[in-house]
C-alpha cells in the first residue's frame, strides 16, 4: 500500500502544466495535486476489485442495434415539396451561391 501512495506523491503538477502548455499560480498547482492525488487513489482503488470471473464486454447493457429493415419506400411528392420552395425551377429547389 505505501508503494501507491509513493506513486501519488510523485505526481509533478508543474511538468504537467508544462506539457499542457499553461501556467498555473501556487494555489493552483496546489489544488491541482491535491485533486490529481484523488484521481490516482481513485484508480488504485477500482484496480484492487476482482474481476477474474466478470465476463468480458463491450458495453455495460445488452442492448444490440436497433435499425430498420433496409426497404425501398415512396418517396416524397416532387410537386407538393416545391410548393413550399421559395424559388425552384420545377425539378430542384434554387439556393444563392455560396463559396
Amino acid at each position: 500500500m505505501a508503494d501507491k501512495n509513493d506513486a501519488v506523491s510523485k505526481i509533478d503538477v508543474e511538468y504537467v502544466a508544462e506539457l499542457a502548455r499553461i501556467s498555473l499560480s501556487a494555489e493552483e498547482k496546489a489544488l491541482f495535486q491535491q485533486q490529481l492525488e484523488k484521481i490516482v487513489a481513485y484508480v488504485n482503488d477500482i484496480s484492487m476489485v476482482d474481476v477474474e470471473n466478470a465476463p468480458p464486454t463491450a458495453h455495460s447493457t445488452a442492448d444490440q442495434n436497433v435499425f430498420r429493415r433496409d426497404e425501398c419506400r415512396p418517396g416524397l411528392d416532387r410537386d407538393a415539396v416545391l410548393h413550399n420552395a421559395p424559388v425552384h425551377d420545377g425539378r430542384q429547389f434554387l439556393v444563392p451561391k455560396i463559396v
